[in-house]
C-alpha cells in the first residue's frame, strides 16, 4: 500500500509562516513550485505566473501544460499544515464529554470504555475515518495518534491515515497495571509482542515511513509495569523509533506516581530511568514538572506537547510554556482529544496564547505568548517535537508541501457562501488579519489542505 503521488503543481499569491519564534514572515506576489514527491522545488518572491513559467520551469524541466495551478484570492493565504503532537484517536467520540470528572476519574468514566469498544472493527473504521476526515478539515496534516491496546484497530488506523494521505505517527497503546480488568495488556511480554506486531505492520504498509510512523507508547507510568517500560526503552534503543507518553498532567496523577515509584526522585526520573528519555521523546503536559525535572528534560532532549484545552477541560493547571522555551525545550501543541473537547490544533493555538495569560496573571507577565509565538509551535516547533523539523511546518525549497488555504470574508465583494466568521474590512495589515482569524477562525475557513503535495481536502463554498 502507498499514497498517490501528486502532479506539479504551481501555487501563486499570498504565503504565510514563521520565521523564528516571534516572527512571521509575510510572502506577497510569490510562487511555490512543488513537484510529484511533494516536495518545494522553488520559491519565488515578487512574481508572477507569466514570470515563472518563463524563468523558473525551464530550470526545473517543467512545461505549462503539465503543471496545475493553485491561486490564492484577496483574503487567502497558504500557511503551514498544523502539527498536533498529542491527539487520542479513539476517543473522538468523547469529544466534549468530560462531566465533573478530573483525570483519573474521567479515564475509568469515559475514556477506557470507549477505547475498549474500538476492538470492534466495524465501530473502529467508523470512529477512526471520521476523526481522520474531521481534524484534516482542520487543518492538521500531522498527527501524533495514541490508538487503543488492540492491534488490529490500531493497524486499521495506520491504514486509514495512508489511505486518506494524513502525516501520522501511530502508536499502540502499552499499559499492563493498574487499568480495568477488561482494557489492559495481559503481560509485559504480550504488550511488547503486540507493539512490534504493529510496527511490523506499519513497516510493511510504508517501509520509508513517507507518511506513516510507529512511535512506541506506553499509556504513562502508572499504567505500566518497570518491566514493561524497561522493555520499551530497549525497544526504542534497538528501533531508533519515537516515544510518546504523558507527564506530570495531574497533581494526584504525581502523587500516584510517587507511591508507584518511591525509588525515583521524580516523575522524570522514573521515564529516564527506563530508557524512555531522549531527543525522540515527546512528553504531553509537563505541568507540575521540577526545575530539576525540566533539566534533565532540556539535558535528554526530550520535548514537550502543550495541550492546554485538555489542561483547562479537566482542570489540570497551567503550564509554564515561556518556562519551558527559555529553558530551550522544544515544545509544540496537542489538542489532547477528547481531554480537549476539540479537534482543532488552532483552538489549541488559541487557548495557549490565553492560557499564557493566566500564567503571566500570577505575576510573571513575561509568560504571555504572542500570536507569533503560538503559531510557531503549531507549525515549525511541533515539526521540531515529532522529529521532521527539516521537512515540514514552513516554506523552502527542499521542504515538504504540508499546507492549507486559508479564507476569509472580504467585506463587500461579491463572495456568496458561507466564508466562515472572519470579516476582513480591508484596512487590517496582515498582522491583523493573522490575529483576527487565530481567535475568531475555525474549519470554515480552511479551504483546502495538502499533505506531501497532495489535496488531502477542499471546502465547498
Amino acid at each position: 500500500m502507498s499514497a498517490p503521488s501528486s502532479p506539479k503543481t504551481l501555487f501563486l499569491g499570498s504565503f504565510v509562516h514563521s520565521k523564528s519564534l516571534g516572527e512571521l514572515d509575510f510572502l506577497h506576489d510569490s510562487a511555490v513550485c512543488v513537484d510529484e514527491k511533494g516536495v518545494i522545488v522553488a520559491l519565488e518572491k515578487d512574481c508572477d505566473q507569466k514570470l515563472i513559467e518563463e524563468n523558473v520551469f525551464p530550470k526545473l524541466g517543467w512545461t505549462a501544460n503539465e503543471v496545475t495551478i493553485r491561486t490564492s484570492r484577496p483574503g487567502q493565504f497558504f500557511f503551514p499544515g498544523f502539527i498536533d503532537t498529542h491527539i487520542h484517536a479513539p476517543q473522538y467520540p468523547n469529544a466534549g464529554i468530560f462531566g465533573k470528572s478530573t483525570l483519573l476519574d474521567w479515564l475509568n468514566t469515559y475514556t477506557f470504555p470507549m477505547e475498549s469498544s474500538l476492538s470492534d472493527a466495524s465501530k473502529a473504521k467508523k470512529v477512526y475515518s471520521r476523526v481522520i476526515e474531521r481534524t484534516i478539515s482542520h487543518g492538521t496534516t500531522t498527527a501524533s495518534y495514541y490508538a487503543t491496546i488492540s492491534v488490529p484497530s490500531t493497524n486499521f488506523l495506520a491504514d486509514l491515515c495512508l489511505e486518506k494521505g494524513q502525516r501520522a505517527f501511530i502508536g499502540r497503546c502499552c499499559m499492563d497495571s493498574l487499568a480495568p480488568d477488561y482494557y489492559r495488556d495481559e503481560s509485559a511480554a504480550t504488550s511488547l509482542a503486540d507493539t512490534r506486531a504493529t510496527i511490523k505492520h506499519i513497516t510493511d504498509i510504508d517501509p520509508t515511513n513517507s507518511l506513516i510512523t510507529p512511535i512506541l507508547t506506553p499509556r504513562f507510568a502508572p499504567s505500566c509495569s518497570s518491566k514493561l517500560m524497561h522493555g520499551l526503552g530497549a525497544l526504542q534503543k534497538e528501533s531508533n523509533l519515537p516515544v510518546q507518553t504523558h507527564i506530570s498532567e495531574n497533581k494526584n496523577e504525581c502523587a500516584l506516581v510517587k507511591e508507584l515509584f518511591p525509588e525515583y526522585d521524580s516523575y522524570t526520573e522514573v521515564y529516564d530511568s527506563h530508557g524512555l528519555l531522549g531527543p525522540k521523546t515527546i512528553l504531553a503536559h509537563a505541568i507540575h514538572l521540577s526545575e530539576a525535572e525540566l533539566d534533565l528534560i532540556k539535558k535528554r532532549e526530550g520535548k514537550i506537547s502543550h495541550c492546554p484545552v485538555s489542561n483547562s477541560s479537566i482542570t489540570s493547571g497551567t503550564a509554564r510554556v515561556r518556562w519551558m522555551l527559555n529553558k530551550g525545550v522544544d515544545v509544540g501543541l496537542g489538542t489532547d482529544m477528547s481531554g480537549g473537547y476539540s479537534p482543532s490544533v488552532l483552538e489549541a493555538v488559541r487557548h495557549a496564547a490565553l492560557v499564557s495569560n493566566h500564567v503571566a496573571m500570577g505575576g510573571d507577565d513575561t509568560a504571555k505568548l504572542s500570536v507569533e509565538e503560538v503559531l510557531y509551535l503549531a507549525t515549525r516547533g511541533g515539526a521540531k517535537v515529532v522529529g521532521l523539523g527539516d521537512r515540514i511546518g514552513g516554506f523552502g525549497v527542499g521542504m515538504e508541501w504540508d499546507a492549507q488555504l486559508i479564507g476569509m470574508s472580504m467585506v463587500g465583494s461579491e463572495e456568496k457562501g458561507d466564508t466562515g466568521p472572519v470579516d476582513i474590512f480591508g484596512w487590517e495589515t496582515w498582522d491583523e488579519r493573522i490575529a483576527k482569524w487565530v481567535f475568531n477562525g475555525d474549519d470554515r475557513n480552511t479551504l483546502a489542505v495538502w499533505v506531501k503535495g497532495r489535496l488531502v481536502h477542499e471546502r465547498i463554498i
